[in-house]
């Protein structure tokens, strides 16, 4: 079993970086003392090609911010290094191939009374792509990937090109999921997710795919405990949280890493996810399960595969994806079918560029 893939990409020189964090003011600003920052933010960040959003409520900050990557490094380390900021925690960080806040050198939103209107500058002809903000919203926030798909997938079968869908759809919808953060319709976890499905959408718009081909964009997984473990829940919940977001959802329980390998070699899954007790710590299997991933990476025909690995030792942070040779560790099940889509794809962008 194998999913779709397509390998139409954009110029890899026009990929960007993204990220996205929160953290709280050390003392909270004056409305000046906000605008005054932004200004700045906003002369700083025209100069080195940095758009983004800049989310403000009661002492929290929630930035998304986008660009050349160096340049996105260097702002990036003068936030780090900024006294007014505290508890700083980076959400997501990923390279994408289309920007989400074009045009804005940074956008201050705010808790307001005020309800959000159409910006007048939108053409008339452009209100039927509006007017999918609310469900596009809707999909990215449960992280319904198969129905954000199948709208994207009808707008450019309708002939809708993809500065348009990207400028009049994407865009709003982005600016939409901060003004549900803002009105506590959503938490931290769920505006990065739903912001990073957004720049999915806008990966498969620019890359040129098919009106079919992105209704039918899926991704397959092969969920698995590791061999011997029998603790079996983190496959079982993962299961179906990849399952509602359209993932092509295969489970294994192998008794040894030949068989697990073998399965690797006949489904040709794009991901696997290899579970260890969500109860105990296994410490002692660290070394074996970094054989297992060895052995299932060997296996795989393209040499694509995406290795996720789950369990207590990795939810407490005791083990990192890295000791194991895995590409992502889940601390939750949360996102994480967002985050292994973003790798695959940067694995096959990656294969394409080599």
């Amino acid at each position: 079993m194998q999913a779709q893939r397509d390998h139409t990409d954009v110029d890899p020189g026009a990929w960007i970086g993204s990220i996205t964090y929160r953290s709280e003011a050390v003392s909270a600003p004056s409305p000046a003392e906000l605008e005054g920052l932004v200004a700045r933010a906003r002369a700083r960040n025209h100069s080195l090609g940095i758009t983004g959003m800049l989310l403000y409520d009661g002492g929290r900050y929630l930035q998304t911010l986008e660009g050349p990557p160096a340049a996105l490094d260097h702002i990036w380390s003068a936030i780090q290094n900024d006294p007014r900021h505290a508890a700083i925690d980076v959400l997501s960080q990923h390279i994408v191939p289309t920007r989400l806040f074009s045009g804005w050198d940074l956008q201050l939103y705010r808790r307001s009374k005020d309800k959000t209107r159409l910006s007048p500058g939108v053409a008339r002809d452009m209100v039927p792509l509006t007017d999918h903000i609310p469900a596009t919203a809707r999909f990215a926030l449960n992280g319904d990937d198969r129905r954000l798909n199948a709208l994207i997938g009808d707008l450019v079968g309708q002939g809708w090109v993809s500065d348009a869908l990207v400028t009049h759809l994407l865009e709003p919808t982005a600016r939409a999921l901060g003004d549900a953060w803002l009105a506590d319709d959503c938490n931290e976890l769920d505006l990065t997710i739903a912001l990073s499905m957004l720049q999915l959408a806008g990966h498969a718009i620019h890359a040129g795919s098919t009106a079919e081909g992105i209704r039918q964009r899926r991704y397959s997984i092969l969920l698995a405990t590791a061999p011997g473990e029998p603790h079996m829940l983190g496959p079982t919940l993962l299961g179906d949280m990849f399952t509602d977001a359209g993932w092509i959802v295969d489970m294994a329980f192998p008794d040894s890493d030949e068989a697990l390998a073998r399965q690797v070699r006949e489904q040709r899954p794009d991901a696997v996810d290899i579970a260890l007790s969500d109860a105990l710590p296994r410490h002692h299997t660290l070394s074996t399960l970094r054989d297992t991933i060895a052995k299932s990476r060997t296996a795989s025909p393209d040499e694509l595969l995406v290795v996720s690995v789950g369990g207590r030792l990795f939810a407490e942070a005791i083990a990192t994806a890295q000791s194991v040779g895995a590409d992502h560790a889940r601390k939750s099940a949360a996102g994480t079918s967002v985050r292994l889509a973003w790798l695959i794809e940067q694995r096959r962008r990656g294969h394409l560029l080599s």
